[in-house]
């Protein structure tokens, strides 16, 4: 399972110009399911995006989750992640997980989020969507449940 994430001051997306789900200051989500991935990929990805401390203290470090910060997240499912450009120009995805299962990890995903007790918001699975956000700072990491990076 791989996965971005983003520390936004607010962050918003919509479906043919109606907002499906937005935020205030938090992280925005975006989750790529590949091949194989289990309950224990997710378990793993939610507990580093609810714990990871990329957030500034009070002496401007980055020392706090967005847990300690109680902001906001938004979900996004994004197969994309798993794009194989090693040939050709045009990206492959065979080691995206099929739809079904990764609608089924992504809902995963999502519900642990929700255990935090921190506001969710999140898009449409497998459709059309336009992403907005304002990164703050810009902070931007990458995330991969593989033994690997």
């Amino acid at each position: 399972m791989r996965g971005v994430i983003q520390r936004v001051a607010e962050a918003a997306v919509s479906i043919e110009g109606k907002a499906v789900g937005r935020i205030g200051a938090g992280l925005l989500v975006l989750l790529g399911v590949g091949q194989g991935d289990a309950e224990a990929d997710a378990d793993y990805l939610a507990e580093k995006v609810l714990h990871l401390r990329i957030f500034p203290d009070g002496e401007g470090q980055m020392n706090l989750s967005v847990l300690d910060t109680r902001g906001d997240l938004l979900a996004v499912s994004q197969f994309t992640l798993y794009a194989d450009t090693r040939r050709g120009r045009r990206p492959g995805y065979s080691a995206a997980a099929p739809p079904e299962e990764a609608n089924r990890f992504y809902r995963y995903f999502v519900d642990r989020l929700r255990e935090s007790g921190l506001r969710v918001e999140e898009g449409v699975f497998r459709a059309m969507m336009d992403v907005s956000l304002v990164n703050r700072g810009p902070v931007t990491i990458l995330l991969d449940s593989a033994k690997t990076f």
